[in-house]
């Protein structure tokens, strides 16, 4: 009987002492970097980013393009088109972003982040020199209205994320924690980089619809000028509260900003020509090698740069609406897919130069593997078997023409494919079902937008063959954005990027939820809980090789879903700019990145 109390008091001991070591294990120590899988190559205390140079001189500008207009300076909300630069370099986040590491955040606004192994939980502490523009303290409650208001009212890629978190508190003068309705790898990430506002300037705006003031923020830049839909300056602070920081050396070094808006990709390359602007990324690799002959580049004025990327391909092309009737059935879609005759087209728009997108992470270690799925990737697809669509098991590669300007042995297979789906051709020539409604459907393209175009006036030549006349309604930029977003077309143009790294985001992109609430960025309308399952495994991953075998099983699904009719991607990225603008030697992991924003670049005019 003593024996018995004995072993029930040291049960109850021992228990007692597990609950202190469970409380201990989930208390972490303060970090100043975090990493999505592994940890932080850097010491940020002492380092600064390796594709930075502290030595490079300041001042002088940078002179950009964009296409189309804007008609906001609030760039959280769904409402209007953002101008640029204001969510870059006006206002921060907590932490700070390393684009030479595949998904790694540095202490920026916060001092340290400390999180538990499963990540249900994640507690900031700021730095005490933290201020805003105007001088005042970026404090826990500015950070704490910013993360509820963003999180609550603004785009629904904040939104997404903000309804998994269970609770945001002050913990201490300078530090809050953020508890989470369950364990998720990413979100702790996604939290160190929201946007922190000034609570105070806020205060008597309706921040889901105010669009015309220009945010105070804690950035390196604050807002000099603006013309609303032409032009937005940005001009350097000197007062910038992270300047000394190590992790901040050798960014910023331009004195301002510019961006300057045009109708079209055209006007925008005459400006850059006549010396209008400093740089300017060519996206058309035959424009690339024939219409960079003009005088500032011939007498070295402007200098031309391929600067390589090993990120993946991302998604680019024309995207059919599954919501629409005329593209639900998977047969009709793979037809539209034969019936792109995708090796003429690219000899005839970029002169052979580049590859084909084969899946949504191409270019990458995430993308699927050729041939049936086998191991991990068949284990986390085996339990949708049942629903998954022809060749996300087996495989699934894109149709190759056959190299004629008729593409006839395609033609014919997207021509069997659509009787089977109840289409077959009229005597008028016509594609008709049953009941004689003739096949037919809208592309919505955005004017100015020449790529897509292109591409469009000769993919429906090639559909006329087919007995289908799709009509085209190009629009501007502001009725492009409010069409898409309210998903009124039935197919589009849609370029979705992917990275090395894909986390939550991927619900907003592909998920179920998307599906019918307005302003996701799942334009295509799938609705597969095979991958909602996907982006979950590939959330919770706690290795590499998990990880990796969870997004390859996800662009399984996705490819062959066969939502979207691929173009080319970019192997390098291509820049031309003023030959005073210099960026480092170093380049990152995401090369993409000096090629586009002017982070690291500096002017330093040539004697």
């Amino acid at each position: 009987m003593q024996g018995s109390v004995f072993f029930r008091a040291l049960a109850l001991v021992i228990l007692a002492f597990s609950s202190v070591l469970a409380d201990f294990s989930a208390r972490a120590e303060p970090m100043s970097g975090i990493a999505m899988q592994g940890k932080s190559a850097l010491d940020p205390t002492r380092m600064h980013l390796p594709y930075a140079d502290p030595d490079a001189p300041s001042g002088g500008q940078i002179r950009m393009g964009e296409s189309g207009s804007f008609d906001s300076l609030n760039p959280w909300i769904l409402q209007g088109r953002p101008a640029q630069g204001i969510s870059a370099y006006v206002t921060e986040s907590l932490m700070l972003r390393s684009y030479d590491e595949p998904f790694t955040l540095y202490g920026l606004l916060a001092e340290s982040i400390e999180t538990d192994a499963s990540r249900s939980w994640v507690a900031f502490t700021l730095r005490p020199e933290a201020k805003f523009s105007d001088g005042s303290p970026v404090t826990v409650e500015d950070v704490i209205w910013s993360f509820e208001t963003i999180g609550t009212e603004g785009a629904p890629r904040y939104q997404t994320a903000w309804k998994k978190v269970k609770s945001i508190i002050q913990t201490g003068p300078r530090s809050l924690r953020i508890d989470f309705t369950e364990p998720n790898r990413e979100l702790a990430l996604l939290m160190g980089l929201r946007p922190v506002l000034s609570k105070k300037q806020w205060q008597g705006h309706d921040f889901a619809s105010e669009m015309q003031m220009a945010p105070v923020g804690s950035g390196p830049y604050v807002v000099a000028t603006y013309d609303m839909g032409r032009s937005i300056t940005l001009k350097r602070n000197p007062d910038w509260w992270a300047k000394d920081l190590p992790i901040t050396q050798g960014l910023h070094h331009l004195d301002r900003l510019r961006w300057d808006y045009f109708g079209d990709q055209n006007v925008m390359f005459e400006a850059f020509k006549a010396g209008e602007l400093d740089l300017y990324r060519e996206t058309n690799a035959a424009n690339w090698h024939s219409e960079y002959d003009f005088p500032a580049v011939q007498d070295g004025h402007i200098l031309k740069e391929e600067i390589a990327n090993h990120v993946p391909s991302g998604i680019k092309g024309l995207v059919m609406n599954t919501r629409k009737p005329v593209f639900a059935d998977w047969r009709v879609r793979q037809a539209m897919i034969l019936a792109f005759n995708f090796e003429f087209m690219n000899r005839t728009l970029t002169g052979g130069a580049e590859p084909r997108i084969s899946s949504y992470f191409a270019n990458s270690a995430l993308a699927m593997q050729p041939g049936p799925a086998t191991g991990k990737v068949a284990d986390l697809l085996a339990p949708y078997a049942a629903t998954l669509l022809p060749g996300t098991l087996e495989g699934y590669e894109l149709p190759v023409g056959d190299g004629s300007t008729q593409n006839r042995r395609n033609m014919r297979a997207a021509l069997k494919l659509m009787e089977e789906a109840g289409w077959t051709a009229a005597d008028d020539g016509v594609l008709k079902n049953a009941a004689g409604e003739p096949f037919r459907f809208e592309i919505v393209l955005q004017q100015g937008a020449d790529e897509s175009q292109s591409v469009v006036d000769i993919y429906i030549e090639a559909l006329r063959r087919l007995g289908i006349f799709p009509g085209v309604t190009i629009v501007d930029d502001a009725q492009f954005q409010a069409r898409k977003t309210s998903y009124d077309f039935d197919m589009t143009w849609m370029f979705v990027a992917t990275s090395l790294s894909p986390g939550n985001e991927q619900y907003l992109y592909w998920g179920s939820k998307g599906a019918d609430a307005p302003g996701s960025r799942n334009l295509m309308g799938m609705h597969d809980p095979a991958a909602d399952a996907m982006i979950a495994a590939l959330l919770s991953a706690e290795t590499p090789e998990d990880f990796t075998a969870a997004v390859q099983a996800l662009d399984r699904v996705l490819t062959a879903g066969r939502y979207v009719i691929p173009i080319w991607y970019a192997p390098v990225t291509r820049v031309a700019h003023s030959r005073d603008l210099h960026f480092p030697a170093t380049v990152p992991l995401y090369g993409d990145w000096p090629g586009v924003t002017p982070d690291a670049w500096w002017h330093e005019a040539k004697k």
